[in-house]
Formats: C-alpha cells, structure tokens, sequence
C-alpha cells in the first residue's frame, strides 16, 4: 500500500512538472526589434514561444517611435533582441527598462565604422545583409532562446546562401554597386564589390548638393548602368542621380522590413536576399 502511494505521489510530482514547463513555456514572449531579428527568432523558437515584431511591415526601423503600450510589452518579454550602436534610439533606451533578458546581436561581430557618427550611429548597422555575419546572429539568437528547433536547417540554408552570393557574383563585367544609402558595405565587402552610395547610412540622411554633384561624378566614373533604391523609402534621389547619368533604376532591398504586399505574398529574409542577387547579376553583367 505504501509503495503505491509513493509511486501516485512520484507521478503527481511529474505531471505537476511538466505541467509548470508548459506553462512557463507558453509564457515565454520575444520581442524582436525589427524584421532580420523576428525572422531569425520565429524560424528557430519553438512552437509555444511567441515573437513580435515590434516594426509593422511598410515602416522604416530607423524612425521607430514606441507607444507607452508597446513599451510596456518590452518591459515585460522574456527576451529582448535588438540592434545597439544607435540604429533604433528609441528601442535601446527601451531596453533598459526590460526584466527579462536582452541581447545586442552586434555584440561580437566585426563592425564596420560609421564615420563622423551619422545620425547617432557609432557603426554600420547592416550585418544582416551579411550571409556569414547573420548566421552568427542566427547562433546568437539559438542561444537566448529556450530549447531551439530548425537552428541547424536555417544555418544550412544561409550557408547555400552564401555560396549562391559567391558563385553568383565571382565573374561580373562590373564590381560597383550604386545604392540610394550605405546599407551595402558588409555584403559588399563579403563579395569583392563596392558600395557607392548617394547617402549615408541612414536613409533620411539628405546630402548637400556640393555631396549629390560629387555622387554624381563618382557614377560617372564607374560607367554604372544602374542605380539600386529601395522599398520603404522615396526613389527620389536614386531617380535624380539616375537621370543625370543615363542609367536606369533597380530595387536592392536592405531588408529593414517587408511591405504589406511583400508581407502578403509570404516573403521572407532568403526570398528577398535571393532576388538581391538576380539584381545585382543583370547590373553588374555578371555570367
């Protein structure tokens, strides 16, 4: 009789276990500054975690202002991804305010510099465009999470990545990319290109018209035959620059967010990344 006491109170101790896991499992909320870091978290979080993107699809994460509510629910998340350096101000102060635990995804990672500290940047933001620097975000983020699933498979599919950017971009009649901002730097580094950019880092950053004359001039001189903007801001200057050098326009999608549209057809981080690279073959006449 005894013995079977002891065994319904071992198998009451089990489920109660297993019920509280569940439950802290299912309590378990990550909130992801922007779009890179909320694919990466909801590829590889497991199912009952929950990650919100705190920049809505069609909204530039450089100007993202937070409400008190969304503040609150910063506060309040198991884990908190974000971008330091200055990219989103307003998240990183944010982030001091969180209980749970907070990761800077630059922390650790080979940083290009940001010069004259453009806009409060201290360094180059855009590692994601990076296949080899996102999967070590992509491990960063494995780490923080409670018992990741799919973190090898995504690792595996930026590894292809990789090798289609390389192979894709190995043999090109040309190896200047011209930008509507400096979003580019790292891919271009990665892949023995280089970035020429109509502004800065930050695509608000407005340049002066001495600047625009002398972006013009540096086109000019590379025989470019396209000039890339992109999805969430204004095509405006990649417009002017394009017609005073007789070039035509492209998308070269930074990746900050989707838009609606993109959001609605299921496009992702990989799809978009793979259509960067269709661009820049038929404008660098790549074989």
């Amino acid at each position: 009789m005894i013995s079977r006491i002891v065994l319904i109170l071992v198998g009451c101790a089990l489920l109660s276990g297993c019920g509280a896991g569940a439950s802290e499992n299912r309590s378990w909320d990550v909130v992801a500054a922007f779009y890179p870091l909320a694919f990466a978290a909801g590829r590889i979080a497991p199912p009952a975690v929950r990650v919100e993107n705190l920049t809505r699809p069609g909204a530039e994460p450089h100007d993202l202002e937070l409400t008190p509510r969304t503040v609150a629910r910063i506060e309040r998340a198991k884990l908190v991804l974000y971008l330091g350096h200055g990219f989103q101000p307003a998240v990183s102060d944010a982030v001091q305010q969180a209980s749970g635990r907070v990761v800077d995804v630059l922390e650790g990672l080979p940083l290009r510099s940001a010069h004259g500290q453009e806009q409060g940047l201290t360094a180059d933001p855009h590692v994601w465009l990076d296949p080899v620097l996102f999967a070590r975000i992509v491990r960063h983020i494995g780490g923080a999470l409670p018992r990741p699933v799919h973190t090898a498979a995504l690792l595996a599919q930026l590894r292809q990545l990789d090798r289609a950017y390389r192979t894709g971009l190995a043999h090109c009649a040309r190896t200047d990319i011209v930008t509507s901002h400096a979003a580019f730097g790292y891919l271009a580094q990665r892949y023995g290109l280089r970035q020429v950019a109509i502004t800065g880092l930050t695509p608000e950053s407005e340049p002066s018209p001495k600047q625009l004359a002398h972006v013009i001039g540096l086109v000019r001189r590379t025989h470019a035959t396209t000039v890339f903007f992109e999805t969430l801001v204004s095509p405006r200057l990649a417009d002017t620059v394009a017609r005073e050098v007789d070039a035509r326009t492209a998308v070269l999608d930074p990746i900050e967010g989707l838009t609606p549209s993109e959001a609605a057809r299921g496009k992702n981080y990989l799809t978009l990344m793979r259509q960067n690279l269709a661009s820049l073959r038929k404008a660098l006449a790549c074989r």
